[in-house]
Parts: structure tokens; sequence; C-alpha cells
């Protein structure tokens, strides 16, 4: 156990160089990649129940201690990304499977690596697994709402429909691992360990199977879903850093809600996409995936050097002092 715990740790570790190493496999050789396709949907589930058993009362905690910084959060995951993905689908050039393809991603709750993201920034963790943890259990009323207002002159969008795909793939797996840790208790804490191991696998190879199954499309359009999906992250982390800038928080929580704007659920994004509308759709969930692996521990270190150079100032000041 020890072992798979070591292996979980460095593919966890490591997570951006798998999803961008199986992203360019599956785009170079897509046959290789295209009979996952179908199981898309069951590995998300598969990650969602890996969520849920990581879950604990403190992290609910959490919301009731401070729920003014926790709805700041899923309040500005809920709302700034949607309307990016909907200015950005409207300036640039896309087709409408693309432009819902966006739209979703922008619609769906923070991504679970947005936590390791936030500890490795020294930012506020357990604001960041607070808000992703309540914007996921949100996801099942507030997305297809959301993708019903803002996707639907593309493509026709049932809510209904969404509605019941992500309580079988969000909320289901999730209460089921919450059930799971409570009747198991202590005996979950050895398989937690790898859980990371599960998740980057799971991942990765949603992430090569949309890309499999598209790569034509991608070799034709990549280059502006790739500046679509730049700008949406780039501009959700500026968003959320600002909003808690606006509200006079402290650079810890600010780092936190930046993370968490910027870094969407996309394997959700992906497989709603691939159930509901079109493989071509999903490609931007996929393309999320590959870029927000990169510029979230980019936007990780920038942050833990500006906190690194405000500890080292500080110390001086007292040795000076």
């Amino acid at each position: 156990m020890r072992a798979l715990a070591k292996a979980s740790q460095f593919v966890s570790s490591t997570f951006a160089l798998w999803v961008v190493l199986f992203a360019a496999l599956s785009f170079f050789l897509p046959s290789g990649f295209t009979w996952i396709a179908p199981y898309i949907v069951p590995l998300l589930g598969i990650i969602m129940f890996g969520m849920g058993l990581t879950l604990s009362k403190k992290d609910f905690q959490e919301v009731f201690k401070r729920p003014k910084d926790v709805v700041i959060g899923v309040g500005a995951q809920f709302v700034l990304m949607p309307i990016l993905a909907f200015l950005l689908v409207n300036i640039l050039p896309v087709s409408p499977e693309i432009a819902v393809g966006v739209i979703l991603v922008g619609c769906c709750p923070g991504g679970t690596s947005s936590n390791v993201m936030t500890y490795l920034s020294k930012g506020d963790t357990a604001l960041s697994v607070a808000v992703t943890s309540v914007s996921t259990l949100l996801a099942p009323f507030l997305t297809p709402f959301l993708i019903w207002v803002f996707a639907s002159q593309w493509l026709s969008v049932s809510a209904s429909d969404l509605f019941i795909s992500i309580v079988k793939v969000v909320l289901v797996p999730i209460l089921l691992g919450l059930v799971v840790k409570a009747v198991l208790k202590e005996k979950v804490e050895a398989g937690v360990k790898a859980l990371p191991l599960v998740s980057v696998v799971s991942i990765v190879a949603i992430v090569g199977a949309v890309v499999s199954v598209n790569q034509a499309q991608i070799a034709q359009t990549g280059a502006v879903i790739f500046a679509i999906v730049f700008l949406h992250n780039i501009l959700g982390y500026a968003a959320g850093y600002g909003l808690g800038k606006l509200f006079r928080m402290k650079a810890p929580q600010k780092r936190a809600i930046a993370i968490e704007v910027g870094m969407q659920n996309s394997g959700l994004g992906a497989s709603l996409a691939a159930v509901h509308f079109s493989p071509l759709a999903a490609v931007p969930s996929a393309i999320f995936s590959v870029w927000h692996n990169i510029s979230g521990p980019i936007i990780a270190t920038i942050f833990r050097k500006q906190q690194e150079k405000k500890e080292t100032k500080a110390e001086n000041f007292h040795k000076s002092a």
C-alpha cells in the first residue's frame, strides 16, 4: 500500500505532464484512444466518488464559519465564468457546437485540482475546498439553468436532461462516497491515499478520448478554441482575484478565489457535451483540461513567490527593528 501511495503522490505532483503527454499522444495516434469514449461518464463518476470519500465535516463547517467568503467564491464561479464564456464566443468566430462547448465548461463548478493549486500557492486551502464542495453540490441545479440561459440560442438545450445527467454523474457518486466513508470510517483512509492516482488516470483518459474522437476538427479549429480557452481561464483568474480585492480579502483568500474561479471541472463539461450535444462540443473542455493544468502550476508559483517575498521582507524588517 505504501508503494501505491507513493506512486499516487508522484503521479499527482506531475499531473500536468501526464495530461499534456496523453493529449498529444491521442492527437497523433487517435485510434489508440477512441475506444475510451463510451466510458467518459463512468470515469467522471469514479472521480466524483473519490471526491465524496475525501470530504469531511470540517469542509462543510468552513461554509458556516465564513459564509461571506464562500458565497463570493461560488457566486463568482457561477456568474463571472458563464458571462465571460458567452462574451468570448460572441466576439471570436466559432461554430455553434464550439460556442455551446465553451459556455458549457464556463457553467461548470470548480475543479478539484484548484484545491491543490491553492495549497501550492500558499492560499487559503480550506476556503478553496469549501467553495469547490458547495459549487459541485449546487451544479445539478445551477449548471443546467445557466447552459439553457446562455447556450440555447445556438443549440437546443434540455435543462431537465442536463439536471438528471449531473445528478447521476456528480451528486449520486459524491453522496455514495460520503456514505461509504461514514460506514467504513478508518478503513477508507488507506484507500484514499490511492485516490489521486485514480483521479489522474480517469481525467487523462477523458482528455485522451475527447481529443482522439475530434482529432480532425481540432487540427482545423484548435488555434481558435485554444485562444478562447486561454482567455477564459486567464480572465477567470484575474476576475476572481479582483473580486477578492474588491471585498478586501486577505492575500491567501484572494489567491484561493482567483484559482477557484479560473479552474473549471472540465471533466464534467466533456461528459455533458458528449452525451447531450456532440463530440465537437466536448473539445473546449478537453483543451481546458490540458491548459488549466499548465496555467494552474504557473499561477500557483507566481502567487507563492509573492508570498515568500512578503515573508522575507517581514523577517528582514523584524531583524532590523
